[in-house]
């Protein structure tokens, strides 16, 4: 009788321990607010690292030398592409596609072992910055674990096989016959994926994701899977997608500025600066060479597109962008896209409210396009653009009215006359401002400050030069030109 009362005595200890812990996490999560995210988000940048090519060996072990630099050049979080095996079958390319994922739960092992990629992470975390990895939901490539330990998990035909993904607009293959499509209503398939999630969280300690895709799975889906996420700590989640319900709803912090990293590129086409375009200025005037004649598209359309993003976005903020791997791989480069004008760009995406990312190679003026399934190690220099960036993101990092989100100041646009041209806005928060003008034209522009707002002393970020604006201030700019001000 007495082990039977021991028994019964630990059994209900275990069921009240288990129903208290439950109230303890039930009370946790009614405690906080989705997202929930670090603190140092808050005036972040970020950058993106291809493993693959940023050094002749394309280990963990051989980034971690870049780390240093990469953290005097001011980048808060890395973001680093697939670090899964890539799947053997199917595969395209020599090496396949970093996207094509083999094991959820492992690490390519070109790049090294677990233990090495710990060893990088430590380092990461040792000098203060952060690191997010590429998360792949949509598909697995074809030699998985799952694919014969979970068939079921997976969208099949009409004959019963695993399909590659389908565009749901047309009903045909997307074309990515290297990876196979995963089924979301499948209610054990979701509950794999968030586990597998969470291993990265729990067991091995990154400090988010960058979810590729993550408007092609269901909404519904990221708000399971971060109320999972979010339960355990505070976590960055980035979305591949330029979708308003991901982030209102709480699932994301941050997404994609893609429209607004499109209308860029064809103010640069239209100023004659896309070198693919035969289009170019003569004159003053655009002209058909080869190609059509391209689009008008001139700075007074970012406030439009602005305008709309406030009414649809009432959480989160978007990553702003010049390059990442697919523009590069598939686009162009920055200089192929934007030409000379790229640095203004660059002045604009990293004073805009949002994240500034910055490519693998960027900062080395890298004007070639990475191949993408094959080893196409990067063509280092000497970094030639490392302090230009690190002037704007010490600039994020010390004045609150760059910061990201609610925790920045809102963009007020500065007219100055020549709006189609010139592109002035002050943004401001408890008292920190910052005045940026920028002329989006290949040709010099004349334009006057105008309106209230803006007046004050201020230094000029890039020359150190201390100057006070005010209303009725006459502008000279030369072809591209960027000016930036922060009163402190």
């Amino acid at each position: 009788m007495k082990k039977q009362f021991n028994l019964l005595g630990l059994l209900l200890i275990i069921l009240l321990t288990g129903a208290c812990n439950g109230a303890k996490q039930s009370q946790d999560q009614s405690s906080w607010e989705k997202p929930r995210v670090p603190e140092w988000h808050k005036n972040a940048t970020i950058y993106e690292v291809n493993t693959r090519q940023y050094t002749p060996e394309g280990t963990f072990n051989a980034f971690i030398t870049h780390l240093p630099r990469l953290k005097e050049m001011g980048v808060d979080i890395l973001w680093l592409m697939p670090i899964h095996p890539v799947s053997k079958k199917n595969r395209k390319g020599e090496l396949g596609s970093p996207y094509a994922v083999g094991d959820y739960y492992k690490v390519n092992p070109r790049f090294g072992t677990m233990n090495d990629f710990k060893t990088m992470l430590d380092s990461i975390h040792a000098l203060g910055m952060h690191c997010i990895i590429d998360w792949v939901p949509n598909h697995t490539g074809w030699d998985n674990p799952w694919i014969t330990e979970h068939p079921d998990w997976y969208t099949k035909d009409s004959l019963g096989n695993i399909t590659d993904p389908i565009d749901y607009n047309t009903g045909k293959s997307w074309g990515w016959t290297d990876v196979a499509d995963l089924n979301y209503d499948n209610p054990d398939m979701r509950i794999g994926m968030i586990d597998a999630m969470k291993f990265w969280i729990t067991d091995i300690g990154i400090d988010g994701f960058r979810v590729d895709v993550a408007h092609g799975v269901p909404v519904d889906f990221w708000e399971q899977c971060t109320d999972s996420l979010y339960a355990i700590e505070p976590v960055f989640m980035l979305a591949e997608a330029e979708n308003p319900e991901l982030l209102n709803d709480g699932s994301f912090m941050m997404d994609y500025a893609w429209e607004m990293h499109h209308l860029l590129n064809d103010i640069a086409k239209y100023q004659g600066a896309n070198r693919s375009d035969a289009a170019r200025l003569v004159q003053g005037n655009l002209v058909e060479g080869s190609a059509q004649k391209a689009d008008k598209k001139t700075a007074i359309d970012i406030d439009s597109l602005l305008a709309k993003k406030a009414r649809l976005y009432h959480k989160g903020y978007h990553m702003q962008f010049t390059s990442n791997h697919d523009e590069n791989a598939w686009a162009g480069t920055e200089f192929e896209r934007m030409g000379k004008g790229h640095l203004a760009f660059a002045v604009l995406t990293a004073t805009f409210n949002g994240m500034p990312l910055v490519y693998t190679g960027q900062e080395s003026a890298m004007d070639k396009r990475l191949a993408f399934f094959s080893k196409d190690t990067v063509p280092w220099d000497h970094y030639k653009y490392a302090g230009f960036y690190k002037k704007l993101f010490d600039l994020k990092h010390r004045n609150q009215a760059l910061w990201n989100g609610k925790n920045g100041g809102k963009l007020v646009k500065i007219p100055t006359g020549n709006d189609e041209n010139i592109y002035a806005f002050i943004r401001e928060k408890n008292g920190d401002k910052v005045v940026v003008i920028i002329n989006l034209s290949s040709k010099p522009q004349k334009g006057t400050l105008q309106g209230k707002g803006f007046e004050g002393t201020y230094t000029d970020i890039f020359n150190n030069i201390s100057l006070s604006l005010s209303e009725g201030m006459k502008l000279d700019l030369k072809p591209w030109d960027y000016l930036v001000y922060s009163n402190r």
